[in-house]
């Protein structure tokens, strides 16, 4: 029997649509009833004491690596790394890290930065 293979685009687009479910799932998967409020995966984890936002900091950081390989500079990949420093300290403050996570969608706010990073280069 033949194994099936599984793909995986590594190209721009690709990353991006990858990094999209990602950023999705961690930051605004779970809408709060009755409101237009929401919260993901990253959310949920910081309830797990330091497993929980170790858990959410290694997501983020797969986020920064893809950036890594497709190029981005410095200046992309350290406001990336200050925006999961923010999340991850202020993210593990019992309660009140949870409520910060609904605010500070770091993933969703990498991702924005990648985007910008790979406008410019195909101009």
């Amino acid at each position: 029997m033949a194994n099936p293979s599984i793909t995986l685009d590594l190209t721009p687009r690709g990353t991006v649509e990858r990094l999209e479910w990602i950023a999705w799932f961690t930051d605004s998967a779970i809408r709060i009833p009755g409101t237009s409020r929401s919260f993901g995966a990253d959310g949920v984890l910081s309830l797990i004491p330091g497993v929980g936002s170790l858990m959410g900091t290694g997501i983020a950081c797969y986020v920064v690596a893809e950036a890594v390989r497709h190029g981005a500079p410095p200046r992309v990949l350290t406001r990336m790394g200050m925006n999961i420093a923010a999340d991850t300290v202020l993210g593990a403050i019992p309660v009140a890290g949870v409520v910060f996570d609904m605010f500070f969608r770091a993933n969703q706010r990498n991702l924005a930065l990648l985007r910008g990073y790979m406008k410019e280069i195909e101009r």
